[in-house]
């Protein structure tokens, strides 16, 4: 059976620790994790880490996911919700029914496709609340799943949201498999 391919979307000004967290935590569960600038430039996360995206999406526009997952931060999420491209292919996975997930900031491109409507869905505090999304039902819990799609709070959270998304795609033995080597035992 093949690997789950999952697509990572990067932008300029992304939350580092959430998309390299995504990013680590997705490959070490053996998936195919695509990660995909918004044009061909390296890219300058949040905080000044640089981070090289394997392609671009124009490039991986006609190419088959099983979730995208959009990692959050400022301007980074800014600049997903404002590209044709990932507002595209998150059009699209909804429709084909696949996992669709966002942190932190991200899910105001969920919002801007219209995914949130009618949904219950997390985000980085304030973000959601300025939106006027119909029949959106805000929780504060770090990860929330309402049907394909998942959201989840900010940096603190990077690390459980993913380990969620593994458990969904692949089982509760994978996201074990995953999660025993981190080491995340309270001390």
């Amino acid at each position: 059976m093949a690997s789950p391919r999952i697509l990572v979307p990067l932008a300029q000004g992304c939350e580092e620790l959430e998309a390299v967290t995504i990013t680590d935590l997705l490959t070490r569960a053996e998936f195919d994790v695509v990660t995909a600038g918004l044009d061909d430039q390296p890219v300058i996360a949040s905080r000044g880490m640089v981070l090289l995206p394997k392609t671009t999406m124009q490039a991986i526009m006609s190419d088959a996911f099983d979730m995208m997952v959009l990692p959050g931060g400022l301007p980074g999420a800014d600049y997903l919700r404002d590209n044709k491209l990932v507002q595209q292919k998150l059009t699209e996975l909804a429709r084909e029914n696949k996992y669709i997930a966002a942190i932190c900031a991200a899910p105001k491109a969920l919002a801007r496709a219209g995914l949130l409507e009618d949904k219950t869905a997390t985000a980085y505090p304030g973000v959601l609340e300025e939106l006027d999304v119909p029949g959106l039902k805000l929780s504060t819990e770090s990860v929330v799943i309402d049907g394909q799609l998942i959201t989840s709070r900010g940096p603190g959270t990077a690390m459980d949201f993913t380990l969620k998304l593994i458990e969904l795609i692949a089982g509760p033995e994978k996201r074990q498999q995953v999660e025993e080597p981190l080491m995340r035992t309270v001390v």
